[in-house]
């Protein structure tokens, strides 16, 4: 019979369903057993000390958010891993993550910094050298040449990692109380209580103590009037009280859509550092360094897959990486270049996809039918060169997503009714004939589909 802790868990899986997606439902909740409870305490048991950091890491807000909302109140998570013969017990507590170098207990006073943004932790490269030289530089001299210093690059780049291991490291030399940060949300929010509770004056005299003010993603205050004209205000009395002040964004100040221009024009009064997407060492460099932060050992070649299936974006090359160890790891498998093709394999065919191009098409199609590559592109009509051309103008369109009228062009300046009309006659065909099923499953492994 089910008892009470196994209610509470059955029910807080429903809720939790609804957050997350079904592939990280199945991937990190599923696993998740109840093994004991009371005193309000829920006792969960998690297959190893991976899954158990990755959990806490991720979902743990979540986790107890709806556990609160399940059982009607506040409830602890003790947190056990399976067969684990030393029998330690994680229990809840405020979250702790490896340290870094120089971090103190300083840095937990401002709310929203991740303890592991910080310098140590951040992989330099060609493309974003130059973000973190300057950066470095403001931490050691406030207010000096470089302010305000505005960082900007697309998402995923390591804005938010640069801005808050400035924060640290100021945080380590003049504490925490004269260090403010904000999310371009938070801050919006704050101010908006404040004004609503009319009690401005208070809200400007939060920052009277602060020597160094960090807003990070301002492209979202766009056309947001009132929350541009308070921090406009702010802006001056610090600026001109030689305080620091250093802003992210998306785009290059001029390019913002919805600021006001006398904001963007002060965003270039100091230093305007961008970051681009990393390069492929420095891709490699950051799984590397992540693994390593995880008590991983990873095989060059693994990390070299993982940097290749990844796009620029730093959280999707962690997020793949994570992915790797979760399987390996829940499969009881070791960390190999194999195995890790196994757990990318979604992800190395939609990138092959990306890439195909129709040349390689026509290669593939030609080579399988015993014809030429000039056939294939030619106006001859005979059964034996006709129908692998329409198979190669399906393939086009099918796993190389272009369009009609370029598959056309591709294909002797046909027209692109000839094009669709190849890719219905065999999409149709495929249906019933499992020859065609079988040539369509061999050219798709030639062309590294499969």
């Amino acid at each position: 019979m089910e008892n009470i802790t196994e209610t509470i868990w059955k029910n807080c899986l429903v809720d939790v369903g609804r957050h997350v997606s079904e592939q990280h439902f199945a991937t990190w909740f599923r696993p998740i057993r109840v093994c004991g409870g009371g005193d309000g305490t829920l006792e969960l048991e998690v297959p190893n000390r991976f899954f158990l950091e990755w959990i806490k890491e991720h979902y743990q807000p979540l986790i107890l958010d709806v556990l609160r909302k399940v059982a009607d109140r506040d409830l602890k998570v003790c947190w056990k891993i399976k067969d684990d013969n030393r029998g330690k017990e994680e229990k809840e507590r405020p979250r702790q993550r490896r340290s870094s170098p120089r971090r103190s207990k300083k840095t937990v006073a401002v709310e929203g910094l991740n303890p592991n943004y910080t310098f140590e932790n951040f992989v330099i490269g060609k493309t974003n050298e130059f973000a973190h030289a300057a950066c470095v530089a403001v931490t050691e001299h406030l207010a000096g040449r470089y302010n305000p210093l505005f960082i900007y690059g697309g998402v995923g780049l390591g804005k938010t990692h640069l801005l808050q291991a400035i924060a640290h490291s100021v945080i380590e030399r003049i504490g925490a109380k004269k260090v403010s940060y904000y999310t371009s949300q938070n801050f919006m929010n704050e101010f908006i209580n404040y004004v609503s509770r009319s009690k401005m004056i208070e809200f400007r005299g939060k920052f009277s103590e602060t020597d160094l003010l960090l807003i990070d993603d301002i492209q979202f205050w766009a056309k947001k009037e009132r929350t541009q004209e308070e921090f406009f205000h702010i802006f001056n009395t610090l600026y001109e009280s030689h305080k620091q002040i250093i802003v992210t964004c998306d785009k290059y100040p001029k390019d913002i859509d919805g600021i006001e221009e006398r904001l963007r024009s002060r965003f270039e009064w100091g230093l305007v550092a961008d970051i681009q997407p990393p390069d492929e060492e420095t891709k490699i460099a950051i799984v590397r360094k992540k693994a390593s932060s995880l008590g991983i050992h990873l095989p060059d070649e693994v990390s070299e897959l993982i940097a290749s299936v990844s796009g620029s974006n730093v959280r999707e090359l962690e997020g793949h990486l994570n992915r790797v160890v979760a399987v390996t790891s829940l499969t009881g498998k070791e960390i190999s270049l194999a195995n890790a093709k196994e757990a990318l394999r979604n992800l190395i065919k939609e990138k092959k996809e990306k890439s195909l191009t129709i040349a390689e098409i026509q290669k593939a199609v030609s080579a399988f039918y015993n014809i030429k590559v000039s056939d294939i592109k030619s106006k001859r009509r005979h059964k034996t060169v006709a129908y692998p051309r329409q198979v190669a103008m399906y393939l086009s369109r099918r796993y190389g997503k272009f369009s009609f009228p370029e598959i056309g062009s591709a294909f002797g300046g046909k027209d692109h009714s000839t094009a669709i009309h190849a890719y219905k006659k065999i999409e149709k065909e495929i249906e019933t004939n499992p020859e065609l099923r079988g040539s369509i499953k061999t050219l798709r492994a030639d062309l590294g589909l499969d």
